[in-house]
């Protein structure tokens, strides 16, 4: 076991601690504030703090850990070799204070001080430190743990580390499940002026498939390749600008939803509307689980409407236990600098909570609409953050959208490069 010492054991350290050790490295370890039993102690060891100890290496702590509230952080990134860091510290044994960096990108902390939204009204990625310093593309927190792993397995070769396993989840954001289909008259009336489509009238009178129906492929897909995805209903009440789904009271939406509620784990994508409106986000939940008669306790923000901490304690108040909304959807990359789900730290309350964060780093919406990337582009962009994560045993999970995979014009080719990529993989 890892015995680490430090003067105070505060809920910030304790929880870095937990993922770094329990969550990535897996081995054991423990805190204690009892010089007497550290010094005494014989076996692997870290010294927190800025006493001298024998027999043991040392990091010097940053006050990050230690302190309470939110506060301007002074954050000077330094390339040592092809070496990224920050929070540099200097008569230690390592380079950097690796657990105050990794709480301060893992926490969210740049989130809670004043930034800029998007057009959205959304944190916009160009706040944030990994954007800035051009390492948004890569799951920093990740290497900087297999460094340390490797440090600490030079100095303590006995010390255990269970290997962890990679693992790849498609997800699926049923935002619209039928471009013409189940809209209503008034809606393909308005969809017709807007936009005259023959293929709109054939497909409403049974002579072509919709689109956006690309539930067979999926499914045959899936078990082709034995996957095992996650699919996030859009299940708003009332239609707005950016909640556009087929409304949840329709038969048809209602047998699509059960369909796949009785062959894969299904979640809600709480609505637009829904965002710091607990009591709306609750209906919404309570309107899916009446319709896939099963208990829904996963999500992922509609447009990634997040924001901290307020969602997240909507969604821990109304039942969920595993959240999938940690990325950005403007820009590929991995928003937490991590490709390893993690518990929430909630940095106001300064409290551990028990919702897990499921990270993505991959959107076909983003290569397309966002960064206008080409089929080939995108291509590589997906086989690329697939084998960072999986060369750092992280969790790949990227998010895809039903129409991607469907027969629209505008996503000719999608398909095939989908089979392509799972071809390659499995």
């Amino acid at each position: 076991m890892l015995l680490i010492y430090t003067p105070q054991s505060t809920p910030r350290l304790q929880y870095i601690c937990k993922f770094i050790f329990e969550d990535v490295l897996t081995t054991s370890y423990s805190l204690t504030s009892d010089e007497v039993n550290f010094e005494k102690y014989v076996g692997s060891k870290i010294n927190y703090s800025h006493r001298n100890f024998e027999n043991t290496i040392q990091l010097i702590p940053h006050t990050l850990l230690f302190e309470k509230g939110i506060k301007p952080q002074q954050v000077d990134c330094i390339n040592e070799g092809e070496n990224l860091f920050f929070f540099k510290t200097e008569g230690a044994n390592y380079p950097f204070d690796i657990f105050a960096a990794s709480f301060y990108l893992l926490s969210r902390y740049e989130e809670y001080l004043p930034h800029t939204k998007d057009m959205y009204g959304r944190y916009a990625h160009e706040n944030s430190l990994a954007y800035k310093e051009k390492f948004l593309h890569i799951p920093l927190i990740n290497i900087w743990l297999q460094q340390f792993k490797e440090f600490l397995f030079q100095h303590f070769p006995l010390l255990n580390f269970t290997p962890k396993k990679f693992s790849f989840t498609p997800t699926y954001d049923i935002d619209i499940a039928w471009s013409y289909k189940e809209k209503g008259i008034l809606r393909n009336i308005g969809g017709f002026l807007r936009s005259p489509s023959i293929d709109r009238i054939k497909t409403l009178f049974g002579k072509k498939n919709d689109p956006f129906d690309s539930y067979d492929f999926l499914h045959d897909t899936h078990q082709k390749f034995q996957l095992n995805p996650l699919y996030f209903f859009l299940v708003a009440k009332q239609n707005g600008v950016y909640d556009k789904n087929i409304l949840p009271g329709n038969e048809a939406m209602q047998r699509l939803i059960k369909e796949h509620s009785a062959k894969y784990k299904i979640g809600l994508h709480p609505s637009w509307s829904s965002h710091n409106k607990e009591e709306i986000i609750q209906e919404e939940k309570n309107t899916l689980q009446h319709i896939a008669e099963k208990t829904i306790n996963i999500s992922r923000q509609h447009y990634i409407k997040l924001t901290l901490p307020q969602t997240y304690k909507q969604l821990i108040n109304v039942g969920f236990t595993n959240d999938y909304s940690m990325g950005y959807a403007s820009i590929n990359g991995f928003r937490a600098s991590t490709a390893s789900s993690f518990n929430w730290y909630d940095l106001p309350a300064e409290k551990i909570t028990g919702l897990r964060i499921l990270p993505f780093c991959f959107m076909d919406g983003n290569c397309f609409y966002e960064e206008k990337l080409s089929l080939q582009e995108s291509s590589s962009a997906l086989m690329g953050y697939y084998q960072i994560c999986k060369k750092v045993n992280g969790e790949f999970l990227p998010v895809f959208h039903n129409e991607f995979f469907g027969t629209d014009p505008k996503f000719q080719g999608w398909k095939e490069m989908y089979i392509q990529f799972l071809s390659e993989i499995i």
